[in-house]
């Protein structure tokens, strides 16, 4: 039992040239904050077109390996592929204008017409890259997989990774400082923000620049729309590790270690959004933050348990 090996020559090639585009945009990144020390917003001018590079190669990445998924609709789906490349192709380089070369804040930016423009821009091209993403995993809803354990991957990976795009639009609101402003008849230069009880900017944690003293909506995005690749990457590690420990052979066994870290990867959504929007940091999680990770931990280590039982004779219900 395989899943099939990939041929690069199979692969999405808009989407492989945008991949190998940020893998270049990644060692320029990786260049600029060595030899470059400008700053924005307290952040080196680098780090975001560095961060963004990573997250968006891998993208791109994932979505040319479930190109390659497709028997039906394949036409379709490399056109849905091409939609992602060109959409998230032009709000890269974007960002890299309006970052490196403009020396302004991206997100939130509200200044002037120019800012407010390439911000609504880089918004409508990543949801319609988003779209394109969801398009293609619909087709492969109705593709015959080569794994089980798999498409149950994929079906809740992509749904919390919706989940994921979804909570981006908390950041996307007027702060209590913007709402005052507005009610004193000011127009302010940004609208919403990422910290949650202090404004953008403050400490953070290195390269990432997660608030390091107050709640950052950034992460739950992060962990949120990363699910599509998380998850079809432990259904395909089980996969391999099935040659090695016989108990994974089985498909039943393999789709209940998958259920299982969806409970797991949706119980760290829930939780670090939950530490955001309560103002906490990251890296200061206090006790009810640490009692419901250990719970989490205790629930995910019973459901592995539980899953590596020898399967029953009727196969369970898929949901």
């Amino acid at each position: 039992m395989t899943t099939g090996g990939i041929s690069l020559a199979r692969l999405h090639r808009p989407l492989v040239v945008l991949a190998g585009a940020m893998a270049l945009l990644l060692v320029v990144s990786a260049l600029g904050l060595v030899f470059d020390d400008r700053t924005l917003v307290n952040a080196p001018l680098w780090a975001k077109p560095f961060k963004f590079s990573v997250s968006v190669g891998m993208y791109a990445l994932t979505l040319a390996w479930l190109l390659t998924l497709l028997r039906r609709g394949r036409r379709a789906g490399w056109w849905i592929g091409t939609v992602f490349a060109v959409g998230i192709g032009m709000d890269m380089t974007l960002l890299v204008w309006q970052v490196v070369v403009r020396d302004r804040t991206l997100h939130f930016n509200r200044a002037t017409p120019a800012d407010v423009t390439i911000n609504n821009i880089v918004a409508t091209g990543a949801f319609t890259a988003w779209g394109a993403t969801a398009a293609v995993v619909v087709l492969l809803l109705f593709q015959k997989l080569p794994d089980r354990a798999l498409a149950s991957a994929l079906r809740w990976g992509t749904a919390l990774a919706a989940v994921g795009m979804g909570l981006a639009l908390l950041m996307f609101s007027a702060t209590p400082e913007q709402k005052a402003m507005y009610a004193a008849g000011e127009r302010p230069s940004t609208f919403g923000g990422h910290t949650v009880g202090l404004a953008d900017g403050g400490p953070g944690l290195p390269l990432l620049g997660w608030s390091t003293v107050g709640g950052d909506l950034r992460i739950p995005h992060f962990v949120g729309i990363h699910a599509i690749q998380a998850l079809p990457l432990v259904a395909l590690a089980l996969v391999a590790l099935a040659r090695r420990y016989p108990v994974l052979s089985s498909d039943l066994v393999r789709r209940r270690l998958v259920r299982t870290a969806v409970v797991g990867y949706a119980g760290v959504l829930a939780l670090v959004t939950w530490q955001a929007l309560r103002g906490q940091s990251i890296v200061r999680p206090d006790f009810w933050t640490l009692s419901a990770a250990a719970g989490l931990i205790v629930v995910v280590a019973a459901g592995v348990a539980l899953s590596l039982r020898s399967p029953r004779v009727h196969a369970l219900t898929e949901f």
